[in-house]
This record gives C-alpha cells, sequence and structure tokens, in this order.
C-alpha cells in the first residue's frame, strides 16, 4: 500500500482512478519555511520534505512506500500560487489567455522500510499548458464559480479550468497532481 503525503483532494482521485491502493497521511510540513529557490529545485525539495516527515511518524506495517509530491504554475517566469482574491484571479486570467504556462510537480517516493538501494526517487515532471484566449466574460464567470481561488496557477484541469485549456505538452494527470506514468514505473521497481 502507498501513503500519500499530502492533503491535496485531486491526488487522492488520481490514485483512486488509477487503482492504485493509498492512504493519506498529511505531512505537516511548513512550505514557506523553504524559500528562495527556483521553482523545480522548489517543488522538489517540498515533495522530499513531504515524504520524510510522513515516513519518520510510519508505524504501519503494510505500508510499503510513501509519497510526497509538489506542484507550482508558473507563467511568464513569475511562480503563481493560489490567487489571493478575485481581482488577482481575473488580473491573471486576462494575462494567461491565448498563452502558455508551466505546471512543475515534484515527486519523492521512499521505500517505508529504507531497504531500496535507490532511496529516494525523485523527479519533477513539467506540463506545457496552453490556455485559450477567453473572453473576459468567461473569466469573470469563472472566477465567480470560485474554482480558481482554490487552485494553484488559479486552474484546475479536472474542473471547469478544464475548458479554457487548449493544449497540453507533457503528462495530463501531472497538471492536476502528480505524474501517473511516473509513478506506476516507480512502482513496478519496488
Amino acid at each position: 500500500m502507498l501513503l500519500l503525503a499530502s492533503a491535496s483532494p485531486a491526488r487522492r482521485r488520481l490514485l483512486e482512478q488509477a487503482a492504485i491502493p493509498h492512504r493519506v497521511q498529511i505531512s505537516g510540513v511548513d512550505e514557506e519555511s523553504i524559500q528562495d529557490l527556483d521553482p523545480i529545485e522548489l517543488v522538489m525539495r517540498l515533495a522530499q520534505a513531504k515524504a520524510f516527515a510522513v515516513r519518520s511518524q510510519l508505524k504501519d506495517d503494510d505500508i510499503a512506500a510513501v509519497l510526497g509530491c509538489d506542484s507550482l504554475f508558473v507563467f511568464a517566469g513569475q511562480v503563481y500560487g493560489k490567487p489571493a482574491d478575485s481581482a488577482q484571479a481575473v488580473e491573471r486570467w486576462r494575462g494567461m489567455r491565448g498563452s502558455w504556462g508551466e505546471l512543475h510537480t515534484g515527486h519523492c517516493l521512499m521505500s517505508a522500510r529504507c531497504t531500496d538501494p535507490q532511496q529516494p526517487r525523485m523527479a519533477c515532471v513539467t506540463t506545457r499548458v496552453l490556455f485559450s484566449d477567453v473572453s473576459d466574460q468567461e473569466i469573470a464567470d469563472y472566477v465567480a464559480s470560485g474554482e480558481p481561488l482554490r487552485c494553484a496557477g488559479g486552474f484546475a484541469l479536472e474542473g471547469l479550468g478544464g475548458s479554457f485549456v487548449e493544449r497540453l505538452d507533457g503528462c495530463y494527470s501531472n497538471v492536476i497532481g502528480l505524474s501517473l506514468p511516473l509513478l506506476r514505473g516507480w512502482l513496478a521497481q519496488i
């Protein structure tokens, strides 16, 4: 069984849809304490910190591995976390429409028993996202739904925001929260 070190409902849904047996334990890592790194380094460091924090508290013998993940959206060289408010979400969407951004997800998979010589397995998966050239009214309606205020980058591919994504270059599931192809490959090795 996999132990997911994440509070993300989207990551849980991905594992459920992929029929990967798992449980969830929130890491409690203070994400704000790790700063001043480039986006790829930051998601890697946070994913590792989450996996280590949860593994250090592990008491359950049926857990085979612990997975920590962290995602950041980058647009025009700026990291976009969750918008602070509706006005910021509208402003960001006006800038993003018709343009490309990048979603980086750091992954850290650790054996629960530290017996794997390739410990820990770490990777960052990057997916490029092309946004549709949406109208001001579409942006206003989307922001009014509240969805963009709950998501890094201000959009949810698996939600209403999916209709505003014109194209992806890379892994679909990565944009939702973790790369299932990467994880399946790793799980096959342990």
